[in-house]
């Protein structure tokens, strides 16, 4: 049984958009200075990096399932 295309769709589509994120705050945090905002910035990434290893593994789970 095949994995299901829109579902697969969906993830990737989500997949990019929080890896996008992550690039965008990882230049944010180059360009700031000052621990709170170093501090606040560094949350928002690992928030960002813990919901895609969630997908990814999300992702691998449908595709291993549908083989």
């Amino acid at each position: 049984m095949a994995a299901d295309p829109e579902l697969l769709a969906e993830l990737d589509n989500a997949i990019a958009v929080l890896r996008d994120n992550l690039r965008e705050l990882v230049e944010q945090a180059a360009a700031y200075s000052g621990a709170a905002d170093e501090s606040r910035t560094a949350d928002r990434i690992a928030d960002q990096q813990a919901k895609l290893d969630s997908l990814l593994a999300e992702r691998e789970q449908l595709l291993k399932a549908n083989k």
